[in-house]
């Protein structure tokens, strides 16, 4: 655990931190074996004694995130699929900046009601569990909203790999018309939509999607759970993953024209 390290590193014994804070003994031992969770009062006290106030703000991050930080999938789809959209809803609507980062996925704010109820589908049946897709499909198609309502000052920057486009999480049919939408979408003023293609020389590997909310919160998705991600240096290595991410991407009539492009490639099979 960090507060062990934090207090080895400053060359103080179990007992002599207890002893500098006015704790009993025993509390500091339970704390470092996960046996009590510490307060964030304890954590300010704990860094303060062992020379470490820059942690602070990391540690107290990670403590008030321990019960909502993941979140498993097959759990999150039994208690309903339309209940996480909700969830989501209410953090974005506290969102300014989103960013928005999707290897090969359409981004949920830009889906279509086709294809949304695919990706649902396609999930309830993957971890095995019952399905409300079409509730879940509303309460997704509610989310979107958000791209025109709101925040004057809101702004959506999101960045998908040229994959994204043409890769089959759907029929043709509904690909293509999941694609003019996207035409249409990609010329809204509060949305800057790039695009990575494929050969584009890639600065960082698009290892899994993730959204930052501001510079609070990122969501990543794993093939079992959702991570919730509160520590602000985590935060800050996203972002800065980010800004590698779509300064590959082409953006604009560029953008545009590879999506034109998947188009007539999907017309065409």
């Amino acid at each position: 655990m960090r507060l062990r390290e934090l207090r080895q590193d400053a060359r103080l014994t179990q007992r002599r931190l207890a002893e500098l804070a006015g704790w009993h003994e025993s509390k500091v031992s339970k704390i470092e074996h996960g046996k009590q969770t510490p307060s964030e009062d304890d954590i300010r006290t704990w860094c303060r004694l062992v020379g470490a106030d820059d942690h602070v703000l990391d540690l107290i991050a990670t403590v008030r995130n321990v019960a909502t930080a993941y979140r498993e999938w097959r759990r999150e789809w039994r208690a309903g699929a339309h209940r996480r959209q909700q969830t989501i809803a209410a953090q974005e609507a506290e969102t300014t900046l989103f960013r928005i980062f999707e290897p090969t996925v359409l981004p949920g704010l830009l889906q279509t009601r086709e294809y949304a109820a695919q990706r649902f589908r396609d999930n309830i049946a993957f971890h095995g569990t019952g399905g409300d897709v079409d509730t879940a499909v509303q309460a997704r198609m509610a989310r979107q909203e958000v791209l025109r309502r709101g925040d004057r000052d809101r702004r959506f920057h999101m960045v998908i790999c040229e994959v994204a486009l043409t890769i089959g999480l759907a029929d043709d049919d509904v690909m293509i018309a999941q694609l003019e939408r996207l035409l249409t979408l990609s010329t809204l003023p509060r949305l800057s939509l790039g695009i990575i293609p494929t050969r584009a020389r890639h600065r960082r590997a698009p290892h899994h999607g993730f959204w930052v909310f501001d510079e609070r919160m990122v969501l990543v998705e794993t093939a079992t759970a959702e991570l919730t991600i509160t520590q602000p240096r985590e935060i800050a290595v996203y972002i800065q993953e980010f800004a590698w991410l779509a300064s590959s991407a082409v953006y604009g009539a560029a953008a545009r024209e590879l999506i034109h492009t998947a188009i007539q490639t999907l017309r065409a099979s």
